[in-house]
């Protein structure tokens, strides 16, 4: 019995009440019997056994579920609907924000295609303008330029005049000669020294030397030496009368050289036109055809006739050729063949014209430095001419002025006007300008006199005048003195 009261709670289960959202209502008992007493006793202990059975059911107390007319579900549905109208807030705010990145984005791209763009103008300018600047016509000087000394170094320029002319190797002493004589002698007796201990073997062996053994090295030495003085003196002079050539060569050839670019220029803005291409030997042979090319061009006169663009005919020529067999393409070989040993041949004879050009202008040019060798040495005459005359006329000068200067009584000449001012000026520049050079202070001397009006000058022309006017008054009683000493001898 106290099964079947157990099992009694569990089957008033509440589902019906999920359904309609009403409690069953408890029936009403009529006459309780004996057994049914038990029954009811059952029940007051059983609301934990409930509780109980639906908590392992996972069920929950019906009781504790609120009804639809209830103001916490209301609220509940408030608050949903509110947090969703925040997330599309929220959510309308973002694409307003995305909207105005676009915006900026596209912005940004179209200024930056704008400054792309003017960079491309900019490029396209320079451009144009490096095209216009290579279509100036070059400046091509027909003159002959001056053949000078050779641009190699002084160094490199020695060592080549010694390999070609071994006499203008500067001679031996006559102890390296005699050392190298008895070398192999000294080092059979020291086979195991070294360099420095054979330096000093030898060198105590030349101290023991004769003189009479030294007599035919200082012979050797001697000769060989003044050979070697008279072939460097020849080749100073030469290269000094070089340099003389060399400097009146440039002065004319620069003279010629800016007429000529004068003229230049006046061609280039009259014309302007497009630069000359490279222009081709006529003389030199052109090159062969190939097969293929010898049958396109006499497939292209039957094309043609067929009015075909040039594209088309080139694609059929280029299919047939292909196609064709080795028989078939046998005869255009053969006269490629034919062509190309016509052509060395050519080339062969227009090598030969070239070179033989080429040692005639070697000729020439060597038959022209021999000439400028020539006048270089009769410039040189020249110029030692004229400064030997420059030392003997400084040299009477001296003794004319040695002999004027020898009697102590004679009166001085006076100082001319530039002398005066340059002798007064030299002092103030040179208290302002302490440290300064004597050529800078006298250059800057005579920019001043050169600047300065005639009424600045005439105050030192009337000082030097009258300096003058003494000196011929004192130099007029110094003769007289002369005259009457010489009658009184």
């Amino acid at each position: 019995m106290t099964t079947a009261t157990a099992d009694l709670p569990v089957a008033a289960e509440p589902a019906p009440a999920k359904k309609g959202g009403r409690s069953r209502k408890a029936l009403q008992q009529k006459n309780p019997t004996s057994n049914d007493a038990n029954i009811n006793v059952v029940p007051e202990a059983a609301p934990p056994q409930e509780s109980s059975v639906g908590k392992e059911n996972g069920g929950t107390i019906p009781q504790k579920k609120s009804k639809k007319g209830d103001p916490k579900a209301k609220q509940k549905q408030t608050s949903e609907e509110s947090g969703f109208e925040r997330e599309l807030r929220e959510m309308q705010e973002k694409l307003e924000k995305l909207k105005i990145e676009k915006e900026q984005t596209e912005e940004i791209l179209k200024a930056r295609e704008e400054s792309l763009k003017q960079k491309d103008q900019e490029q396209e300018k320079l451009k144009m303008e490096i095209k216009k600047l290579q279509k100036i016509k070059e400046f091509k000087p027909t003159m002959a330029l001056p053949v000078g000394i050779s641009l190699k170094g002084e160094d490199q320029e020695k060592k080549d005049k010694k390999k070609a002319n071994p006499a203008k190797k500067k001679p031996s002493p006559p102890y390296v000669r005699w050392c190298k004589d008895q070398w192999n002698e000294v080092k059979k007796a020291n086979p195991d020294a070294d360099f420095k201990t054979m330096s000093n073997l030898l060198g105590a062996k030349w101290k023991t030397v004769t003189p009479e053994e030294k007599r035919p090295y200082d012979e050797t030495y001697q000769a060989e030496k003044e050979i070697y003085l008279k072939i460097m003196g020849n080749e100073k002079r030469q290269h000094e009368a070089m340099k003389l050539l060399e400097e009146e060569q440039k002065q004319k050839a620069a003279m010629e050289l800016l007429e000529q670019y004068l003229e230049f220029k006046q061609e280039t803005e009259e014309e302007n036109k497009k630069k000359s291409k490279k222009e081709r030997d006529p003389l030199k042979p052109k090159k062969p055809l190939s097969a293929y090319f010898i049958f396109s061009n006499m497939r292209r006169e039957a094309l043609s006739t067929e009015n075909k663009n040039v594209l088309e005919i080139a694609k059929l020529t280029g299919e047939e050729w292909k196609n064709m067999t080795e028989k078939q393409r046998a005869p255009y070989e053969e006269m490629a063949l034919k062509n190309k040993e016509q052509y060395t041949q050519e080339m062969e004879l227009y090598k030969q014209k070239k070179d033989e050009e080429a040692a005639i202008l070697i000729k020439e040019e060597e038959e022209l430095m021999k000439l400028q060798k020539q006048e270089a040495m009769q410039l040189l005459k020249k110029k030692e001419k004229t400064e030997n005359l420059i030392k003997k006329s400084k040299a009477t000068c001296q003794k004319e002025k040695g002999d004027k200067n020898a009697d102590p009584n004679r009166p001085k000449k006076p100082v001319s006007s530039f002398l005066l001012f340059r002798n007064e000026s030299m002092k103030k520049l040179a208290e302002e300008r302490p440290g300064i050079n004597k050529s800078t202070l006298s250059a800057l001397i005579s920019v001043k006199w050169k600047d300065m009006s005639e009424d600045e000058k005439q105050v030192w022309n009337h000082r030097a005048g009258e300096a003058m006017e003494v000196y011929k008054k004192e130099m007029d009683e110094y003769n007289k003195k002369l005259e009457a000493g010489a009658q009184a001898n």
